[in-house]
């Protein structure tokens, strides 16, 4: 079985390895990979695997390959402020990704089918909201799960901005799955073995493109009560953030402000991670089949006049750390929390200006 790129030694040289095979194209979706560490939404005893462009299931919990991830993330055109529904959320990998890009004044839900599947994702989104500084590098719009049959969405539900659904969907349910978006929307879901983008362009007009062929468990049909009912999904209400929060917000918005004016002469982007020493060898290559795991069995690039007509294989040799093997880079700094930490301001406005993030961490070291 292989993979649309090669496999990373880490997090960063898989990103590295999607990008030089054109699968992450913009900056917010590169920035929304690196900030989350594929490894951590993997049961410990198969992280060994995390950096395969590979699927990965153990019973209902379910990882797409990262490939599949990329475009999708490429397709839904995200910017901040959007309302997302992530249909088959699963771990919620994808949706904190999102999450990243969207920002404090987003909508942010997931809908899934397992409930143990609900209780793992809420356990690495507090993991990751915890002990993550990428929670404190970007304006982070929670995702919110619910149980349920996204095919039971009740009918007076808002419609979104952009929708995914992460199970294969058959030609009956597309027009429900339309339903969903407001006009200017994008839909992305597999259609009949096809990834496929779908761009409402009007209340009654629709623009669809075929991104890549692929092969989805499919959606698991409603099972109905004994009364013959489905059980109408209710998605979360549209919160409206306190002032206190929205303050919050406000006042770290401007610290980072102030870190960024700080620190952009001597680096640039002072809340950017710190360069590694070492690059390893990336694979590149045109890749007109992907195998992957389990029930996503396969999946083909179709091609484009965009696409690059060289179908040899572009490496580049390691390059060698001309360190010594001690010289190890300095680990990233958290600049906003240092920030706050430093303000003259009582513990209690500080910790809640971090989430009370530092607190936690804090009380884990002793």
């Amino acid at each position: 079985m292989g993979g649309a790129v090669s496999a990373g030694e880490d997090n960063d040289e898989l990103i590295d390895n999607l990008k030089e095979a054109q699968y992450i194209r913009t900056e917010l979706v590169e920035q929304a990979f690196r900030a989350i560490d594929r490894a951590d939404y993997y049961l410990e005893e198969f992280k060994e695997n995390a950096y395969k462009d590979l699927a990965w299931k153990h019973g209902n919990i379910h990882l797409s390959a990262p490939c599949i991830y990329s475009e999708v993330m490429e397709a839904l055109d995200l910017q901040p402020g959007l309302s997302f529904l992530n249909l088959g959320s699963g771990t919620g990998y994808l949706s904190s990704m999102v999450g990243l890009i969207l920002g404090p004044f987003g909508v942010n839900h997931g809908v899934e089918l397992h409930s143990d599947v609900i209780e793992y994702a809420k356990q690495k989104l507090d993991f990751f909201i915890r002990t993550s500084d990428s929670f404190d590098k970007f304006d982070f719009c929670e995702p919110s799960f619910v149980t349920g049959n996204c095919l039971e969405i009740s009918p007076d539900c808002s419609q979104y901005d952009r929708v995914y659904c992460g199970a294969g969907v058959q030609k009956e349910h597309e027009e429900y799955m339309k339903s969903l978006l407001k006009v200017g929307g994008i839909l992305v879901m597999p259609l009949e073995e096809k990834l496929t983008k779908i761009t409402r362009t009007g209340p009654s007009a629709w623009e669809t493109k075929k991104i890549l062929a692929v092969s989805f468990a499919p959606l698991i049909q409603p099972c109905h009560s004994e009364s013959g009912k489905s059980r109408l999904v209710q998605l979360p209400p549209l919160a409206v953030r306190s002032l206190q929060d929205l303050a919050r917000i406000a006042i770290r918005g401007t610290i980072k402000k102030v870190i960024r004016q700080e620190t952009v002469s001597s680096s640039g982007n002072g809340l950017k991670n710190t360069p590694r020493a070492k690059r390893r060898r990336v694979r590149r290559r045109r890749m007109e089949t992907i195998v992957f795991l389990d029930k996503e069995v396969f999946a083909s690039r179709i091609s484009s006049p965009s696409d690059d007509n060289s179908c040899e294989d572009l490496e580049e040799e390691r390059e060698e750390d001309r360190a010594p093997p001690e010289s190890k880079p300095a680990p990233p700094v958290n600049f906003l929390r240092e920030k706050v930490l430093s303000l003259p301001l009582p513990d209690p406005l500080k910790y809640y200006l971090l989430y009370y993030r530092e607190k936690q961490v804090l009380h884990s070291r002793f």
